[in-house]
């Protein structure tokens, strides 16, 4: 493989000018495509073939009215004063009949007829449901809905908003995200020693995001995809996009260190070997992402291949863009002073001295820091054994949001049950029409029978009569174990006399919808997990031709992954440090994450374990001592590999402060994945194993030796240095200013 780079990248800086052009019409015609053409994003979560989508299913077939989006507007009276006083009645009733009147509206309740007041009569709610579904509703109505509910605010109501129809997509982009971009710039500023060579990985990044995430934007005209899709790729593609760059630039100036290097055979070198790393980290990444597929949740997958898609390209512009930039700066980009630091042998003993020292650190007492190391990470994953899935309600928005404020609302005046409504849709085709009316009074006094049930609203039937549909509210809230108990008691026993009579009954809703995701989620876990630990075991074995390597890889990206959720669990859902991270209520943490984070994580862990141990079985096989090869290993690629870290945990910590609920905690928990991987299991449990493993961490069985493929990521096999040496410079070396 490392030849075969060789050979392409000096094609490459040969015809540097069609290679950049070829990438700047790409990104115009992909930028022209997704600008003008680009789809539609839903913030909506749909799972076939769970029940509460079955139920959704029927009704827009057969009972469309019932099955568009709902806007809650919630009603609080004016301070002294209640909804049913004549001047606030007044203002109510002329804003309720404006809204009627909005575009797409088929229905408006009233909260004084309907009997949607609290106790007290200060709070109240009116639904106003739309004929499009969940996710459809355009902003303009939302918009004219607001409008239409100025006469209520003129009079000293308070008005918010909640409901399926007020699902707000998730933005590209914001302050926060830039502040970690600069970030990043900084760690490539401090690590390259040089302004010029930090901006290439950000450009070339950016570019390759650009195309990833309008790419997407323009695939969605012909594929759902949720709104997180996007930023999901714009977080991953410019995190991998600046980390790829960056090992190959910081392997070039240190090929360059020397005075007498060639600069475009450096810059061939540099993406051989380095670029080599790239290629296999890039693709583990990607396979990961695509195995999302295997979940059989369509938005999930089509999230996992555009991410995939976005971080290919990032790939592909390390392989491509990023040596056409590096030829075309050519001598500017030699580090300064390399003729006096080569005149200085013992100047190069020096370089990477704090890879150095950390590796003989680590090495020095191994078993001591593999005990330390493994039991604060299992203490860092202890919450995860209290992990509880679910998707984000009106409570996990921000607290200035009117959908928090709306939830809040609620609660207050009705009791958290109301925030967790449910509904029963009960098929009666198969059901013979003298019985079906009597079969819906049985079912209705069934529900209101079934404890934690606070109250059953009036049966609604369809114009044929084959589909009804029943409201109930219970008594506990949306994020609450007891809600998710009565779900499964009343799919299993309060809906069995309508299986009886040949009909069949579905409990449907937000709150069953999202029960029933987190239940699909968690059972395709096991099957996605062990797929991705499968296929670490064999992409480390063909790397590095060994057993010992990918296994310790493997349980150490396991140790990642729980100390991780762990982290997440003890923010999200338990509500620690919720301040510190703007978190605006404790809840179940996001059903797709876990699957989520596992095949990032998984991508990114690869990165670093490829980048540390290639250097380290490249000096063990030039030298045999494999002591030796992990303290090289750490100097050579420490500092590189530290600096990534350190940019990919800026970037997802923009995101962090995101003001989706969603977004956020992805940005979290992958921002706290990499500080624990890289620096905790990779830069600290990594080189203590390899040493109490010795030689033996790099046997192979002879008969697997000769099946396994020799991809020679260390670029073993490429032609001699045209000036007769390799550089002694460790990759340190290019940060020396």
């Amino acid at each position: 493989m490392a030849v075969r780079l060789y050979r392409w990248v000096r094609w490459v800086t040969r015809h540097r000018g069609r290679v950049l052009g070829a990438w700047a019409l790409v990104l115009l015609v992909v930028a022209g495509l997704g600008t003008t053409l680009q789809g539609r994003l839903r913030s909506q979560f749909d799972v076939p073939g769970v029940e509460s989508q079955q139920a959704q299913d029927l009704l827009a077939r057969r009972f469309p009215e019932s099955a568009g989006a709902v806007a809650r507007v919630v009603l609080q009276a004016p301070p002294g004063s209640d909804l049913t006083a004549p001047r606030t009645r007044t203002a109510v009733t002329a804003s309720l009949r404006r809204a009627a009147r909005v575009p797409g509206v088929l229905g408006v309740s009233d909260p004084v007829g309907d009997g949607t007041l609290s106790e007290d009569r200060t709070i109240g709610y009116s639904d106003v449901r739309f004929r499009s579904p969940p996710g459809d509703v355009p902003r303009s109505a939302r918009d004219a809905l607001r409008r239409a509910l100025e006469p209520a605010r003129a009079a000293g109501v308070r008005v918010e908003y909640g409901g399926s129809a007020w699902s707000v997509p998730a933005e590209l982009g914001g302050p926060a995200e830039g502040v970690g971009v600069l970030l990043a710039y900084l760690v490539l500023a401090l690590t390259l020693g040089s302004l010029l060579a930090a901006g290439l990985p950000l450009v070339t990044a950016l570019a390759g995001v650009a195309i990833g995430v309008l790419g997407i934007r323009f695939a969605a005209r012909f594929a759902e995809m949720t709104d997180t899709a996007p930023v999901l790729a714009l977080m991953l593609g410019l995190a991998v996009g600046i980390d790829y760059a960056l090992f190959i630039v910081a392997r070039h100036r240190e090929q360059l260190s020397a005075p007498d290097a060639d600069p475009d055979d450096c810059v061939a070198r540099a993406v051989a070997t380095a670029g080599g790393a790239v290629l296999f980290a890039g693709v583990t990444v990607v396979v990961a992402l695509a195995a999302l597929t295997l979940t059989g949740i369509p938005f999930l997958a089509v999230m996992g291949l555009a991410a995939a898609a976005t971080v290919a390209v990032a790939v592909l512009v390390a392989l491509t863009l990023v040596p056409a930039v590096l030829s075309l700066a050519g001598e500017r980009l030699r580090p300064r002073r390399s003729t006096a630091r080569h005149a200085a042998p013992n100047r190069s003993r020096r370089t990477g001295k704090w890879g150095t020292a950390w590796g003989r650190a680590v090495t020095r007492a191994p078993r001591a820091v593999v005990v330390i190391a493994v039991l604060a990470l299992l203490t860092l994953a202890g919450p995860a054994r209290g992990l509880r899935l679910g998707l984000p309600g009106n409570q996990t928005q921000p607290r200035a949001s009117t959908q928090h404020r709306s939830h809040d609302l609620l609660t207050r005046g009705f009791g958290p049950g109301l925030n967790a409504s449910l509904i029963v849709v009960a098929d009666l085709a198969h059901v013979p029409a003298p019985e079906r009316s009597p079969l819906v009074g049985r079912l209705t006094a069934a529900l209101a029978e079934e404890p934690g049930v606070v109250s059953v609203g009036r049966p609604v039937a369809g114009r044929d009569g084959t589909v009804a549909v029943i409201g109930l509210v219970p008594g506990s809230g949306p994020d609450d174990p007891a809600t998710t108990d009565l779900v499964h008691r009343l799919r299993d026993h309060a809906t069995a006399p309508v299986g009886e009579a040949g009909g069949r009954a579905y409990v449907a809703g937000a709150t069953a919808g999202a029960i029933d995701v987190s239940r699909r989620l968690s059972a395709s876990l096991p099957l996605f997990l062990t797929a991705i630990v499968a296929l670490s075991l064999l992409l480390l074995t063909v790397a590095f031709r060994s057993l010992l390597v990918p296994l310790k890889a493997v349980l150490g990206f396991l140790l990642s992954v729980a100390a991780t959720l762990g982290a997440v669990v003890l923010v999200f859902q338990q509500g620690h440090l919720a301040g510190l991270f703007d978190v605006a209520a404790a809840a179940p943490v996001v059903s797709f994450l876990p699957v989520l984070l596992i095949g990032v994580l998984f991508g990114l862990a690869m990165d670093y374990e490829v980048f540390l141990a290639s250097r380290m079985r490249e000096y063990f096989h030039r030298t045999g001592d494999a002591r030796a090869a992990v303290v090289q290993g750490m100097a050579r690629s420490g500092r590189v590999v530290t600096a990534a870290a350190l940019i990919m945990t800026a970037v997802f910590g923009g995101f962090v402060f995101h003001h989706d609920p969603v977004v956020k905690s992805i940005g979290f928990a992958l921002a706290v994945g990499v500080v624990v991987d890289a620096f905790v299991v990779r830069l600290t449990l990594l080189p203590a194993v390899m040493a109490l493993l010795g030689r033996r961490a790099w046997a192979v069985p002879r008969r697997l030796d000769r099946l396994l493929p020799d991809v020679d990521i260390e670029g073993a096999h490429l032609p001699p240095h045209p000036t007769g040496r390799q550089p002694t410079a460790p990759t340190d070396a290019a940060a020396a200013p």
